[in-house]
């Protein structure tokens, strides 16, 4: 990465209150123009909200999905952006609209909620909020599912290693893939499986957190699922999940958000969880908590998004070619994925 490249906050770390908001962009110029000012006025926006609670750790990433990147800053763009790939295994991974991410982070949820509130008004008329998330921190970083969630995530400069692109993609280089996905969980349905076999599905122990021996992790272990190597070393994500829930309608979930310097470490973990590896042996955490969102975006450096109004979109790219008629075949489907424009 070159040194003067000042990437978003993506290493920023949990907080104890987050929104995440995905947004649709409207037809028309206009939309694509206030996008592009509020990119350029964002790191503004930050600090004069963050401005008026000391300590408040407010942060904000930014994240632009494929179609929404052709529009408003045109070709070439990121060299792995694509929309995210639906898979149809044993459970399903749907891919949904989503043209604009908002990462929003802080100690306290009244400043993620004003800066939200802010970047609503200066899209007002130019997109819409087709999801919008309040997550908090449980506990000791605990999910929904009374689990620790995010033991094993990199720090420091191994997080920047495995986030931030650096000369795979030099016109680029300082900007991190976002994949988010929204999971519902049937609390009751995991509440009746007996503690020792919630153990061996997640594959750590739940009070100490303590990873099972590998002797003791069956083969369908979340952990086991989601571990990758190549070359020998092992090949590292970073999440910055938070559980939500909403008493009132009985939902309670996991907001999944990853960090990679590429999508395909993601999309393979994604596979083996819902596909199974080899196939059939999936997560068996996916009995009980169902994806209902998935989109790809990609965050660029902050000196990007600080120059963004002074870039105007050039020709989108062609959009990567689609078959006629995608067949449920229980496999993750590259390049048969729903591209369709965003109205």
């Amino acid at each position: 990465m070159p040194a003067s490249a000042v990437p978003q906050a993506v290493t920023a770390g949990l907080t104890r209150a987050a929104i995440f908001v995905v947004v649709t962009l409207n037809a028309g110029t206009d939309a694509e123009s206030a996008v592009r000012g509020l990119c350029a006025d964002m790191s503004s926006l930050v600090r004069g909200v963050g401005f008026r609670a000391e300590g408040g750790g407010l942060s904000c990433v930014v994240g632009i999905g494929r179609a929404a990147w052709d529009r408003v800053f045109g070709a070439p763009g990121p060299k792995e952006l694509h929309p995210f790939r639906e898979i149809l295994g044993v459970h399903h991974a749907p891919s949904t609209p989503g043209d604009l991410l908002f990462h929003i982070r802080a100690a306290r949820m009244d400043l993620c909620f004003e800066l939200a509130a802010q970047i609503r008004t200066r899209l007002a008329g130019a997109a819409a909020a087709i999801d919008a998330v309040q997550g908090f921190k449980y506990f000791d970083d605990r999910d929904l599912l009374g689990f620790v969630d995010g033991t094993e995530n990199p720090a420091a400069q191994a997080a920047v290693a495995a986030t931030l692109i650096a000369d795979e993609d030099p016109a680029f280089a300082g900007g991190s893939y976002v994949i988010v996905q929204k999971y519902l969980h049937d609390l009751a349905k995991w509440d009746a499986i007996p503690v020792e076999q919630q153990e061996k599905i997640i594959g750590r122990r739940k009070l100490s957190d303590i990873e099972l021996a590998d002797a003791d992790k069956p083969s369908y272990a979340h952990n086991v699922l989601t571990s990758l190597e190549e070359n020998g070393a092992a090949v590292q994500i970073l999440r910055d999940n938070m559980p939500f829930g909403d008493i009132g309608k009985g939902e309670f979930g996991t907001y999944f958000i990853g960090y990679a310097r590429s999508p395909r470490p993601i999309e393979r973990m994604l596979e083996n969880m819902f596909v199974g590896a080899p196939p059939g042996n999936y997560d068996r955490l996916l009995d009980v908590s169902r994806a209902v969102t998935g989109s790809l975006f990609f965050a660029p450096t902050a000196d990007f998004l600080d120059g963004a109004d002074a870039a105007p979109a050039s020709a989108p790219a062609a959009a990567d070619p689609q078959p006629a008629n995608p067949q449920r075949d229980g496999s993750l489907r590259i390049g048969s994925l729903k591209d369709e424009a965003i109205p």
